[in-house]
């Protein structure tokens, strides 16, 4: 019997089997890297062991640290989570070695389905090799790992030994396994997969089907189950193919075999140009996926517990449970959808969503956390379940847009908006390409931030008329202004003590205080909780806004051609031989950062002369940080002139 389970894990994973552990009555120990020794994680385990440093090569990468702090701490399981070493066959073997329960398939199994290269060999597929023109477009993707990191589009055949360099770069910073290969790249087909669960006394289960078509970065966003409008022939199919791979190589425990479903016989279309269904293996995940929540919604099953028991050499019953109704997941990440997906950091101020005891919530922060640099932006899953697809939706989106999330910039508009978007609503046009085709249209400004913007402001003026006192005279003077983002907002103290808008207009004050403002618009009354934290944002309602200073600050003015780091990490790489005085072209690639897991590009915003490098490998850098100039032949004359004067 099992009675302490480490895992080998942080965040949103740890904390979820921590829940289960709880419930069956096992201790819980959780490791944790430096930036991590405040995480939710570490406070909800009953023992944590410190893993010095804060990277993950350095942390929870390091399959012998794990191992000793699982015996240090008296556990007798491991449990891996998702990603780090949870497909790293060889910290299977050292845990098992240790004498340590492995809650996992055995490492033979890995081994044979963790890399997707050895996968396809072992189907008889054969990676791209000597890529031609005709094969493209192409998609360089990790051999080990997932969650689209060292993953890449190829459209040009220029850019492959670029791509091919940095994705085997992200890879190998993720994984700690830099090997990549390259496939067919399928446009817009849909992600489906098939969850297993199998014991090590013969029985297999196949656990529905889940679509995750809904990607941006090749990662998922929405993911649920079962995946609407599978023709039942093709479904079956996936289920028998799901079970024979698992079977072919002994497979234990819980694991996730994921197809690309298009339109075709070569299943090279759009996946709605009609035509036969037809599914291409990707992989097999050999462990708990991140959306396998939405499984055991469908199936009231706990994924975790059944691992666990399956560790323990318990017998799965014969068949699975039958499905019920439909479950859907979104990530709520912390990320700016209209600046290129770019990770967010800072303090979550204030976590919260209604429906508690309807709505699912799977996270690893609460309010008052950090967001860091160091590790994947995912706050959290929200969950939902209900008898249909379209009550599914339509409670999620209502969940989403209810939630009180203050601080960094999410990906929560994002999502309500894909959610009731007619081409989410239509099982028939799914696919990975949903994205790239709205992206725009999805991250417009919300409808009533002007709106917001007033309540923000005459929040403002109660909280300074409490504390100040002041309010309507005799000789008024001009109206008062504050600006948020692109809206100002201008408005006079009345007599009754109370406020009178100015513009926009069309605005009447029902009532003002410092916390919360109702203003009619419309006859229709709107209700806004405030809250500002002294960091230059206020948040409305469901709006989050930018105090825009009176007056602009000279220290904040940058030369023209600056480049500012979009976010803070780490200079990974700079472009080779790269140096001040080199001519450089828009759109070259100057320098790469690393940051929350993911490799971000920064590049010549127009062609000039590079006049400034502050960048250099292993550097790490805050969010506006000065990282390069590139000038103008213009800028660059007149600046060359000036000196000679």
């Amino acid at each position: 019997m099992i009675t302490s389970v480490l895992v080998a894990n942080r965040g949103e994973i740890a904390c979820r089997v921590f829940r289960t552990c709880r419930e069956l009555g096992m201790s819980t120990v959780a490791v944790y890297s430096d930036a991590d020794a405040d995480a939710l994680h570490v406070r909800e385990a009953d023992t944590a062991v410190r893993l010095p440093g804060a990277a993950p090569s350095e942390t929870y990468l390091r399959g012998d640290l794990v191992v000793k702090a699982a015996l240090d701490a008296g556990a007798d399981a491991v449990h891996p989570g998702y990603g780090f070493l949870s497909e790293n066959a060889g910290f299977a073997r050292q845990v098992i070695d240790a004498g340590l329960v492995w809650i996992g398939p055995p490492p033979e199994a890995i081994e044979a389905m963790a890399s997707k290269t050895r996968a396809k060999e072992l189907l008889g597929i054969a990676p791209l090799t000597d890529v031609t023109e005709a094969d493209l477009p192409v998609l360089v993707k990790a051999a080990a790992g997932g969650g689209g990191r060292g993953m890449r589009i190829v459209r040009r055949l220029d850019d492959l030994a670029g791509e091919l360099a940095a994705a085997s770069a992200e890879a190998l910073s993720a994984f700690g396994d830099g090997e990549v290969f390259v496939e067919p790249y399928v446009e817009n087909g849909r992600h489906v997969e098939v969850q297993l669960l199998c014991d090590t006394h013969g029985t297999a289960w196949a656990l529905g089907t889940r679509d995750c078509s809904l990607q941006r970065r090749h990662q998922k966003v929405v993911e649920e189950a079962p995946a609407p409008g599978l023709p039942a022939a093709l479904e079956a199919s996936l289920l028998d193919t799901a079970v024979r791979a698992a079977k072919a190589v002994g497979y234990v425990g819980a694991g996730t075999v994921e197809f690309l479903v298009a339109d075709g016989p070569q299943a090279l279309g759009s996946g709605r140009a009609g035509g036969t269904p037809r599914a291409h293996f990707l992989e097999m995940n050999t462990r708990l996926q991140v959306e396998h929540p939405v499984t055991e919604e469908a199936f009231g099953v706990d994924l975790v517990a059944l691992q666990l028991a399956v560790a323990e050499g318990r017998a799965l019953p014969p068949e699975p449970p039958a499905p019920r109704g439909h479950a859907i997941e979104a990530r709520l990440y912390a990320e700016d959808p209209a600046r290129a997906w770019a990770p967010q950091t800072g303090v979550l101020h204030r976590f919260e969503l209604p429906g508690e005891g309807r709505i699912r919530l799977d996270t690893g922060y609460v309010s008052g956390d950090t967001i860091g640099v160091h590790y994947d932006p995912m706050l959290a899953k929200v969950i939902v379940h209900a008898p249909t697809r379209a009550e599914a939706i339509r409670k999620l989106a209502h969940a989403l847009e209810r939630a009180r999330i203050h601080g960094p910039v999410t990906n929560r508009d994002l999502l309500v908006a894909s959610l009731r978007h007619p081409e989410f609503a239509d099982p028939g046009l799914l696919d990975t390409g949903f994205y790239d085709r709205n992206l725009d249209a999805l991250t417009e400004p919300r409808t009533g931030e002007e709106y917001a913007a007033v309540a923000a402001a005459l929040a403002r003026a109660a909280a300074d008329k409490g504390r100040f006192g002041g309010g309507w005279r005799n000789l008024r003077s001009q109206d008062e202004t504050r600006t948020y983002g692109d809206h100002e907002v201008r408005y006079r103290p009345t007599r009754d003590g109370g406020f009178e808008v100015t513009a926009p207009e069309g605005v009447r004050v029902v009532s003002a205080d410092p916390g919360r403002v109702r203003l009619e618009v419309g006859g229709v009354v709107r209700d806004f909780g405030v809250a500002a934290y002294g960091d230059g944002i206020v948040h409305a309602g469901p709006h989050r806004l930018t105090v825009r200073p009176r007056f602009t600050d000279p220290r904040e003015q940058t030369a023209p051609g600056s480049l500012l780091a979009p976010m803070p990490g780490t200079v990974v790489r700079v472009a080779d031989g790269l140096a001040v005085g080199d001519r450089v072209t828009a759109g070259q690639p100057l320098l790469w950062l690393e940051a929350m897991k993911m490799e971000h590009r920064v590049i010549a915003p127009a062609s000039g002369t590079l006049t400034a490098l502050h960048a250099a490998p292993g550097r790490q850098v805050e969010v506006g940080a000065l990282l390069a100039v590139v000038s103008d032949d213009a800028t660059t004359e007149a600046a060359q002139e000036d000196q000679t004067v």
